[in-house]
């Protein structure tokens, strides 16, 4: 690990919670612990953090240049800077002067009392004062929204998101600033105007350009990309290299909350968990059972989070997708257990009520699910999982139209949810409105274009449809990254052909589905049939009736149900074979 990161690590957390951006803070101080206590306290590192009065300034221009000399930087990437000497030196005799009315106004904001922090402030002049006064102000406005919009809930005039009409003000207070916190700001309420997302991204890349260790700046970035291409193009404008570890991990994190990570994502997980830089982040470690559970490997996802709730019993963050996991799994007593748990610890976080909501969704109590889902939402309108699940409950009870109101309200939360979108496309396939169906099923597949599930989906709706062609080419595409041993989608693909008259095509998906199973060693039941299709197509075409005479073989030899069947069939290919082998003589004889 370069020695400068604890340094900025350091500044990070000093800087970040003088501003109020205590989630931030709590972020850079974890990641600081979870460094070796030997790279943290070696007298070098002690003595340039107390003979520097900015460590912050000690910001990477040199690591840049060092890891980047073999890469090509992009012509629109901002280069980390620092500001001049000259605003520096202003800024620090402004804070000065301001120290106690800073102060003052950093304990309004944590006692919740930000128009108090405002007016604390309202003579101040430095960047410091002027980013608290209008962070205060947007936090305050923002609840003022959130009341005005919870006071229509339920109401058909309620819009989908709190509208907060002050941004575009404190946008204007912004506009032309310099200093990376300011920036961050923009970005903010730039990210919170419709149409000016581009604007939003571009705010927070100079953002991070002059504070690169804000981490609500990466998380604000990240908000802004809407899917994976999106997230390839950014990377290059990043003024950091792609070897940082700053970069790594916003890419994983990003790929976690678009919920299409790879193995290259839990790759980088397992680097930066490596003893030269983080070894003991609990929050890396989390990020890569995410990961683990996005990709479905439930297995090391749960060894992961079990391994993180042994070191830290305490640790909320994430519990909901552990919870996930078991549920899945059907673990029901490990599921149990955490409810208990963790509802003793704090009942009122959305994550816990999440957690409540699966163990009674295991148990079949789908009217107490939904009873602890909502509340999730209550607590956190914008907790996406309480809403997805919620509407999951909803399908479970056939309530199709509440299940589509969550599903919405979801949506609303985050259009990157492809788990919102297929659960539109299940609820109104329940309606059996199957156009409608299709419609959200095509948005889920390009959030999520190889997830198996997907096409399956369409294929179905499309075969309801009685569109033919268009349900074979889904199932075809879910064959594409299907498991290896798969027979469903084959056999769905044989009996589609075989509806469309193509019985040649037919055929050779029941062939697929014979050969699997045999080298799976599954039980003839499972192939019988298929079997007989590809034996009486043969016997009919006077094709393979080897083929065809081993296939019957197998089942007549059997106790399933189509052993008359095939016993009838075996004695037809027999003739036949005789048939062939007596013409064969007679044809050399007449040439």
């Amino acid at each position: 690990m370069d020695p400068g990161i604890v340094d900025e690590l350091r500044s990070s957390i000093r800087e970040c919670s003088e501003r109020g951006l205590s989630v931030a803070s709590k972020w850079s101080s974890e990641l600081l612990l979870s460094t070796p206590f030997s790279r943290r306290f070696r007298p070098s590192n002690v003595a340039s953090s107390s003979s520097t009065s900015e460590p912050s300034q000690s910001l990477v221009p040199t690591q840049v240049s060092d890891a980047a000399p073999t890469l090509v930087r992009h012509p629109y990437a901002p280069l980390l800077q620092s500001q001049p000497e000259d605003v520096r030196s202003r800024e620090a005799e402004f804070e000065m002067e301001e120290a106690d009315l800073l102060f003052s106004a950093r304990t309004f904001m944590e006692s919740q009392e930000p128009m108090r922090a405002i007016h604390v402030l309202r003579q101040c002049r430095s960047a410091k004062a002027q980013f608290l006064s209008l962070y205060s102000h947007f936090i305050a406005t923002e609840t003022r929204a959130s009341r005005s919009w919870h006071k229509l809930d339920n109401n058909r005039h309620q819009p989908s998101y709190p509208i907060n009409p002050t941004v575009e003000h404190l946008l204007n207070r912004v506009m032309n600033v310099v200093d990376p916190w300011l920036l961050f700001l923009k970005a903010l309420f730039l990210s919170r105007v419709s149409g000016r997302r581009d604007e939003a991204i571009e705010s927070a890349l100079l953002s991070i350009a002059g504070f690169p260790w804000n981490w609500a700046a990466w998380t604000l970035l990240g908000s802004c990309i809407e899917d994976g291409e999106e997230l390839s193009s950014i990377l290059p404008l990043l003024p950091l290299p792609t070897t940082h570890p700053l970069v790594q991990i916003f890419q994983v994190k990003t790929m976690n909350e678009l919920q299409v990570p790879s193995d290259h994502e839990i790759g980088l997980c397992e680097q930066l968990l490596g003893p030269s830089l983080f070894p003991g982040s609990l929050w890396i470690m989390s990020l890569r059972a995410c990961a683990l559970y996005h990709i479905h490997d439930f297995k090391q996802a749960q060894a992961q989070f079990e391994r993180i709730l042994a070191i830290d019993p305490y640790r909320l963050e994430d519990i909901d997708v552990y919870s996930n996991i078991l549920y899945v799994t059907d673990n029901r007593l490990k599921l149990s257990r955490l409810a208990n748990d963790f509802l003793t610890l704090d009942r009122d976080r959305p994550e816990v009520c999440c957690l409540v909501g699966n163990l009674y969704s295991l148990r079949a109590e789908h009217e107490k699910s939904v009873k602890y889902f909502r509340r999730a939402t209550q607590l956190d309108r914008t907790y996406l999982s309480a809403w997805t699940l919620m509407g999951h409950e909803y399908v479970e009870m056939k309530n199709s139209h509440a299940a589509i109101e969550s599903y919405r309200r979801a949506i609303d939360v985050n259009r990157k949810d492809y788990r919102a979108w297929y659960g539109l496309g299940q609820a109104y396939e329940l309606l059996n409105m199957h156009q409608y169906a299709l419609h959200y099923y095509h948005y889920a597949t390009a959030l999520r274009p190889y997830d198996v599930r997907l096409w399956q989906a369409q294929g179905m709706c499309y075969e309801e449809m009685g569109k033919l062609r268009e349900a074979v080419e889904c199932f075809k595409r879910a064959l594409i990254t299907a498991d290896a041993h798969e027979i469903t989608i084959n056999l769905r693909l044989a009996n589609l052909y075989d509806s469309m008259e193509d019985h040649v095509e037919s055929v050779a998906y029941h062939r697929r589905v014979v050969e699997v199973c045999q080298a799976n060693g599954r039980p003839i039941q499972d192939f019988a049939k298929s079997s007989l299709k590809v034996a009486d197509h043969h016997l009919r075409t006077n094709g393979d009736l080897f083929l065809a005479r081993d296939y019957l073989k197998a089942v007549a030899a059997s106790n399933v149900e189509e052993v008359v069947r095939a016993a009838e069939l075996l004695k037809a290919v027999t003739i036949a074979l005789d048939k062939r082998a007596a013409d064969r003589p007679l044809r050399g004889t007449v040439d």
